[in-house]
């Protein structure tokens, strides 16, 4: 699990790359290298306030691969109210 301060979603990994997808820690954020296909999957799951998991890794070995999971969840602080 690694907390980080901004998320960057980059949509130009291209499929011949060998990658699913890409992550690495940059400052004290997270940038996620993604194909377009899974951007726009992204982008809907963002509209339908619907989780997402993004699998990183190489497209050919069957290693343990990283996973970014995007969550929904409830939040009950009130934080900044008023």
């Amino acid at each position: 699990v690694t907390g980080a301060s901004f998320v960057v979603f980059n949509g130009a990994l291209k499929t011949s790359s060998g990658f699913l997808a890409k992550s690495s820690i940059v400052e004290d954020g997270l940038m996620v290298q993604i194909t377009p296909e899974t951007m726009e999957s992204l982008r809907q799951a963002l509209r339908d306030k619907k989780d997402f998991t993004i699998t990183c890794g190489k497209t050919d070995t069957g290693d343990i691969k990283e996973y970014v999971d995007i969550c929904w969840v409830v939040n009950e602080e009130k934080t900044n109210e008023g």
